[in-house]
């Protein structure tokens, strides 16, 4: 199951949304913000039932 998760990138401060799957317990991976194209750590962990944890720091 995934879900649209919706946060401020931490380097252009624009709001930018991903998918985030809820059937993994913790994620940690390196993905390019959709505006400004800079590389953003995310980090999140999951109930299954929606996201409990979520940080974005610049990568």
């Amino acid at each position: 199951m995934e879900e649209e998760y919706f946060f401020e990138c931490p380097w252009c401060g624009e709001e930018i949304s991903m998918l985030v799957d809820l059937s993994v317990p913790a994620q940690a991976y390196i993905e390019d913000c959709e505006v400004c194209c800079r590389p953003i750590e995310i980090q999140y962990q999951s109930s299954g039932f929606g996201v409990e944890g979520f940080s974005a720091a610049r990568g």
